[in-house]
């Protein structure tokens, strides 16, 4: 079974959330796909959309489960960004959630060390 994600995260300030996001990726994004959306293709047939949404703005959460989570934390620390919350759990997946400036969520997780 063929499976695509188009993941959205709603923000009130377009080129403040295109810059953030730019910084937590490590890129700029992979093409506007209008005047009020940015995609980002974090893997083939896979993609997160920042878009200008006021109303909505604040109310996503998102995680991502990477394979080496250290080191993204890491190129996430250089670009400025810190997570509110890292934690481990019980089973030992590790997982860090950050705040864009709209307050959404954004989260990465890995698998025990």
């Amino acid at each position: 079974m063929a499976l695509d994600l188009y993941a959205g995260v709603p923000v009130s300030d377009f080129d403040t959330a295109v810059e953030w996001y730019a910084r937590f990726f490590g890129a700029p994004a992979s093409f506007l796909a209008g005047d009020t959306e940015a995609v980002w293709e974090l893997a083939e047939h896979r993609a997160v959309a920042v878009e200008l949404r006021p109303d909505r703005a604040g109310n996503a959460l998102n995680t991502l489960f990477v394979d080496d989570f250290a080191m993204r934390l890491e190129r996430i620390a250089l670009a400025g960004i810190q997570p509110v919350v890292k934690e481990t759990y019980p089973n030992g997946v590790r997982h860090a959630t950050f705040r864009d400036p709209d307050g959404n969520e954004f989260s990465l997780s890995g698998a025990p060390e």
